[in-house]
C-alpha cells in the first residue's frame, strides 16, 4: 500500500511525479507513446530530461503509472459505487454516472489506453487486464441483479457496449458544440439504453 507523503520534500516529489504522469497522458495521446522522448516529458513540467529519472526509471515506468493507475481508480471507484447503492437500478445508474465523469475528464487517458496498452511490459499489462475484468464484473453483477433473466454472456456484452459508448468521448466530442452537461446527459441516456434495452427487469425503474 502506498503511504501518503509527509514531509515537504516528499510532497513536492509526489506532486512532480503526478505532473509528469499528467504530461505523459497529454503527450502520449497527441503523439503516441513511442514518439515521445524523456526530454519532452521533462520539458513539459519544467525540468530536464535526465531529471525525470529522479521520479521514474524510464518512459515505460511512466506509462505503467498512467495505465495501471487509471485502471486501479476505476476498479476502486466502481467498488465504492456498488457498496453505496440502495438498489440494483440505482447502483447501475450510479456506475454509469461515475464512468461518464471519467470519460469526460480523462479523454487523453482513454486515447493512450486504446493505442498504447500493448507497449506496456507484460506484467503491467496483465495487471491492467485483471483490474479491468474486476471492474467489468461489478457492472455485470449489478446488471444481472437488476434483471436476473439476463445471462452472464448477454450482460457482459451489454456492459462492453456501454463502455464503447462512454469511451467514445475523445472522438465523438471533436467538433461537437454540446457543453459538458449536455454531453454527460446524452452519454448516460445512451449507456442506460444499451444496458437495459428490451430488458424485462423485475423492478419498474425504466
Amino acid at each position: 500500500m502506498m503511504t501518503r507523503p509527509t514531509t515537504h520534500r516528499d510532497r513536492a516529489k509526489a506532486e512532480r511525479r503526478a505532473l509528469l504522469v499528467d504530461a505523459a497522458a497529454r503527450l502520449f495521446a497527441e503523439h503516441g507513446y513511442t514518439a515521445v522522448t524523456i526530454e519532452q516529458l521533462g520539458t513539459a513540467v519544467g525540468i530536464s530530461g535526465p531529471a525525470v529519472y529522479r521520479h521514474f526509471a524510464g518512459k515505460q515506468a511512466v506509462l505503467e503509472e498512467l495505465l495501471v493507475g487509471v485502471s486501479t481508480r476505476l476498479h476502486v471507484g466502481g467498488r465504492e459505487v456498488c457498496a453505496a447503492g440502495t438498489s440494483a437500478a440505482d447502483t447501475l445508474r450510479a456506475l454509469i454516472a461515475f464512468h461518464t465523469r471519467f470519460a469526460l475528464d480523462e479523454t487523453d487517458v482513454i486515447r493512450v489506453q486504446d493505442r498504447d496498452l500493448p507497449s506496456l511490459a507484460p506484467p503491467a499489462r496483465s495487471r491492467v487486464r485483471t483490474l479491468q475484468r474486476a471492474y467489468v464484473d461489478d457492472w455485470v453483477t449489478t446488471l444481472r441483479e437488476r434483471d436476473p433473466a439476463l445471462s452472464d454472456a448477454v450482460a457482459r456484452l451489454r456492459v462492453h457496449a456501454a463502455f464503447g459508448l462512454l469511451n467514445s468521448t475523445p472522438y465523438a466530442l471533436r467538433g461537437s458544440r454540446a457543453d459538458r452537461a449536455v454531453a454527460a446527459s446524452e452519454l448516460q441516456t445512451a449507456a442506460w439504453a444499451a444496458l437495459t434495452v428490451l430488458s424485462p427487469a423485475a423492478d419498474a425503474d425504466a
